[in-house]
């Protein structure tokens, strides 16, 4: 689907033509990505990198124009996974046009509420900035998504939760490595403005940019440390309220168990039967004194086999 979109008073308008400033490819189909390589100029793998959603992060630069991987969060939806994705999108700019190629139209909304659109290049930017603030938002859902799991886990200790933790670990990762290479192209793209002579406040706002990507980087690295060391803690506890159940039952076995003998010991018909002509207080003791010996020879045998190992 394409969207046009032309410049006015600081605005984007929508408009139904193909030679907008303002171009948005979102899922492009057959024609479309036709157009793309006639009309634009634009590569097979140039389009297929915008689509990919593992693509790294880079700028190629063109004698007429320029070409950004960037990467960007998803839209987060709930649900149980409690999972955050990453995605890539294409970015074609000249300075008299940008056309933005993604998976969904979502990625120009919201554009224009920091500062006045007057120029593709404003758009490009505030399209980067809207983005930072994304990851931003995202990691403060993380970090409440994170408390309430810690409390949940402690009423419950269900699996359920640690691989919900899990999760937004793995998230994390994802983000740090999109965030990090998102900070290489905003450099690039720094240096290039520079040498272009790009306007003061262009340059100026590129450097927020940058300042923001590091410390959505720096924030995101921290919450990922925190996050695989509550992991661990929460592993030992599971671990440790395991072990303290386990004590619990063997001690209701050891409890039992001397029951048990004497039951069984006393319950023993055959034994009985095969020693009819010896009084029941000789018998008795005669096999408790057996059993005593064999459990003996049991143990020096284990003790043996232990020593032995030990040597190897």
């Amino acid at each position: 689907m394409i969207k046009s979109y032309q410049l006015s008073q600081g605005r984007l308008l929508a408009v139904e033509r193909l030679d907008a400033e303002v171009m948005l490819f979102s899922n492009p189909d057959l024609a479309e990505r036709d157009l793309l390589h006639t009309g634009f100029k634009l590569d097979e793998h140039a389009l297929a990198s915008a689509l990919d959603p593992d693509e790294v992060s880079r700028i190629e630069f063109h004698p007429d124009n320029l070409f950004l991987i960037w990467k960007r969060p998803e839209n987060y939806s709930g649900g149980g996974s409690l999972s955050f994705e990453v995605s890539s999108c294409g970015l074609l700019f000249s300075p008299q046009r940008l056309l933005v190629i993604a998976h969904d139209d979502s990625q120009l909304s919201g554009l224009g509420a920091r500062q006045a659109l007057n120029s593709p290049l404003d758009v490009l930017l505030d399209l980067l900035s809207n983005n930072i603030h994304h990851y931003l938002g995202h990691l403060k859902v993380i970090k409440m998504v994170a408390r309430e799991l810690q409390q949940q886990f402690n009423d419950s200790m269900e699996n359920r939760h640690l691989i919900q933790m899990f999760n937004l670990s793995e998230s994390l990762i994802y983000y740090i490595n999109a965030i990090h290479s998102n900070g290489a192209v905003l450099t690039r793209l720094r240096n290039h403005a520079e040498k272009e002579h790009f306007s003061a406040e262009a340059i100026g706002l590129i450097d927020d940019l940058i300042i923001e990507n590091n410390q959505c980087y720096k924030q995101a690295e921290i919450y990922s440390t925190v996050f695989s060391g509550l992991i661990d803690a929460r592993g030992n506890l599971m671990n440790n309220n395991m072990n303290s159940l386990l004590r619990k039952l063997t001690l209701i076995n050891v409890v039992f168990l001397p029951l048990n003998l004497i039951a069984s010991i006393g319950g023993m018909s055959e034994f009985s039967m095969m020693t009819a002509g010896t009084p029941w207080w000789i018998a008795y003791p005669l096999f408790l004194v057996a059993m005593l010996l064999a459990a003996g020879g049991m143990v020096l045998g284990l003790r043996r086999l232990a020593g032995s190992g030990k040597c190897a």
